[in-house]
């Protein structure tokens, strides 16, 4: 049973940063694990897959900057026991507040949320539910940097979050926050 998440958000267009974190992810993850893809980067990801497969599933959402009408704004779905809802968040007006997202995880009955759009690493409980921004593979609106997110779901644990750094010129890959 997997019990690892790979949360990547907003790569606007960085392949070789995307490709890098996937290339750094094809040794963390087992087949059993998963990858979120939370949108503003659909296009390049192909590509960067193409330079690094994954072992894995990969989920993906489209946010505000994606013209992939086909691919699903948001999903729910169950993963390592825990229910996670998944979204770019552009349609919750994050910037002035949660409580539309507090409101969407409720009502899906979600123990965990995972979204981007902020470009900022995030990670806060509300009412017994988590919410997670991975941050962003570019245009970082923090002094964080460019960041993404492992999210451990071991069963009959509670879920662990760690946030990873990477240098856009180098692609060195840091852990920074746990």
């Amino acid at each position: 049973m997997g019990s690892k998440i790979l949360a990547l958000s907003d790569s606007h267009g960085n392949t070789s940063v995307l490709a890098a974190v996937l290339k750094w992810a094809a040794d963390e993850l087992k087949e059993s694990d998963l990858v979120v893809f939370l949108g503003d980067g659909l296009r390049e990801l192909p590509i960067a897959l193409q330079q690094s497969p994954l072992p894995c599933e990969i989920k993906k959402v489209r946010g505000n900057n994606d013209n992939t009408p086909g691919e699903p704004e948001s999903e729910t779905f169950d993963f390592g026991g825990y229910r996670f809802y998944i979204c770019h968040g552009h349609r919750y007006v994050l910037y002035s507040g949660f409580e539309k997202l507090i409101a969407s995880a409720r009502d899906r009955g979600a123990d965990a949320v995972i979204f981007g759009h902020i470009h900022v690493p995030y990670l806060e409980e509300y009412n017994g539910v988590l919410f997670i921004c991975p941050g962003c593979l570019s245009r970082a609106r923090s002094s964080a940097g460019e960041t993404f997110a492992i999210i451990d779901c071991t069963p009959n644990r509670p879920i662990a979050v760690q946030f990873w750094g990477i240098d856009p010129e180098s692609l060195n890959i840091t852990e920074f926050l746990s």
